[in-house]
């Protein structure tokens, strides 16, 4: 009976073998739809620089689109000796690192207060702030230009066709999201840190100043380099609010001037997309690691 004992209370080996084909197979599956997640996403961009390095001929010739028998820099030499080219790329570097300054200050200003210097209403604030980003842009510049038409007739202030226009405009669409990742953010801080400092005699703009701003530095750069991105790829605004050739920025002029009727120049504006996207791209390469982590504090605090 004692032996039956032992036996039947004697702790099960674990089945290693089993473990190990269940994770075999999860390791293969995930490699298979990390293959199919790469040529979906890499294709595209390398489409894009197969072209640009093809001559308008090679182009438009019934061949294999996804080889370059002659290959150039003609479209890269082209395009950036182009005076037009220049002045669309400042453009678009000066309005985004103005929406970027502009935007944080607001942003990391209104989040401390929202998260920290809690009033009557500050909880429902907050999150209609949060709801005024998912409001699409389509139904925001139909408004915003009746403002600016209202603007020019009642004052005399011409506000359309201007590239610091944009400056105004690029924030009512990263404001919003910069400052509920600021939230977020400063929701996850410890409330002891900000006590133990008014305790002490400092200000809440010292608090914010010397502790908030440099603990939350990752939750700041996660949203400078949204507010970056966005500021850098809009679309529809310098479309809508800009016109002349020396006042478009860059995704906006490489469309208006690089296609002319139905002849679209695809060599460089495969080159003037690639040359475009390289600024996020280079930011992202070296701060991925801050944003997400800004991102991932931002939806789980608060």
């Amino acid at each position: 009976m004692a032996n039956v004992a032992i036996t039947e209370g004697a702790p099960t080996r674990p089945n290693y073998g089993s473990m190990s084909k269940d994770r075999r197979w999860a390791l293969r599956w995930s490699y298979f739809f990390l293959v199919l997640f790469a040529i979906f996403f890499l294709m595209p961009p390398i489409y894009m620089l197969i072209t640009s390095l093809k001559t308008s001929q090679e182009i438009s010739a019934a061949g294999n689109p996804w080889w370059i028998y002659n290959p150039t820099l003609a479209n890269y030499i082209e395009l950036l000796t182009q005076n037009h080219y220049l002045i669309f790329f400042r453009n678009s570097a000066v309005v985004s690192v103005c929406v970027v300054a502009v935007t944080m200050l607001i942003s990391v200003i209104a989040a401390f207060a929202l998260a920290r210097m809690k009033f009557w209403g500050s909880a429902t604030l907050a999150t209609g702030v949060f709801l005024t980003y998912l409001i699409p842009e389509t139904l925001l510049f139909i408004p915003l230009f009746k403002m600016f038409a209202w603007v020019n007739e009642t004052f005399d202030i011409q506000l359309m066709n201007h590239w610091w226009t944009l400056i105004i405009l690029y924030p009512t669409l990263t404001v919003p999201f910069c400052t509920w990742i600021m939230i977020g953010y400063f929701a996850s801080i410890p409330k002891e840190l900000d006590e133990a400092a008014l305790i002490d005699g400092a200000t809440w703009t010292q608090t914010l100043t010397k502790i908030f701003i440099p603990v939350a530095l990752p939750g700041i750069i996660a949203a400078t380099i949204f507010a970056f991105t966005v500021s850098w790829a809009q679309f529809l605004y310098p479309l809508a609010f800009t016109t002349s050739t020396t006042q478009l920025v860059l995704p906006v002029g490489i469309i208006t001037t690089l296609i002319k009727g139905d002849v679209f120049n695809w060599g460089q504006i495969m080159t003037g997309a690639l040359l475009g996207a390289a600024p996020p791209l280079v930011i992202y390469a070296f701060l991925m690691d801050y944003y997400i982590a800004g991102l991932t504090a931002g939806a789980t605090k608060g």
